[in-house]
């Protein structure tokens, strides 16, 4: 019985401690989320290339082949498109919620004639472009998401130097911005 008394003790005690020390050390992780880091970068609806370097948010693109852009939105005043085409050897984008959960993602294989054509909307936002869709928008890939603040990840593959030039103008040439009718 003693024994049962003294582990469930110091079970308790161990418990404490590791959560006095988890709430201790939460001021050093606020902050550094992937979303706050995103939005350190620039301004809100356009594409950021990420360099080799990490930068003052810490965000850095360190693989060899691909190249990376990101784009923080807001979708509470209307509407998110996403553009982008060229000739690159492979392209992927993935759109995350502000709490870093992936809401949709896509690549040049999946996407209509290989180009990047998205429309991120609310529900309500949504049912509204459905009623009466423009016509720029007949092409384009429609997801929902329920949040309104998030951040879009654009990847392009350059396997060799010689498909670098292609790349860095695809990323350059993207666009992250409002959709207006």
């Amino acid at each position: 019985m003693r024994k049962v008394l003294f582990a469930t003790v110091l079970g308790l005690v161990g418990a404490a401690l590791l959560h006095i020390i988890i709430i201790l050390s939460l001021p050093q992780f606020t902050g550094r989320d992937a979303y706050t880091r995103v939005l350190g970068l620039l301004e809100m609806d356009s594409f950021f290339a990420l360099t080799s370097t990490p930068g003052s948010t810490g965000l850095a693109n360190d693989d060899p082949y691909l190249r990376a852009a990101v784009c923080s939105f807001s979708i509470s005043d209307g509407p998110a498109r996403f553009l982008a085409s060229g000739s690159v050897p492979f392209w992927s984008l993935a759109v995350f919620d502000s709490n870093s959960n992936e809401v949709f993602s896509m690549n040049d294989h999946t996407a209509v004639n290989g180009k990047l054509d998205l429309v991120v909307a609310t529900p309500i936002q949504l049912v509204e472009l459905r009623k009466a869709p423009p016509e720029a928008l007949a092409q384009s890939i429609m997801v929902e998401m329920k949040e309104q603040d998030g951040y879009a990840v654009l990847r392009a593959m350059a396997p060799v130097d010689s498909f670098e030039e292609q790349v860095r103008n695809f990323l350059a040439e993207s666009s992250c911005e409002p959709f207006r009718r």
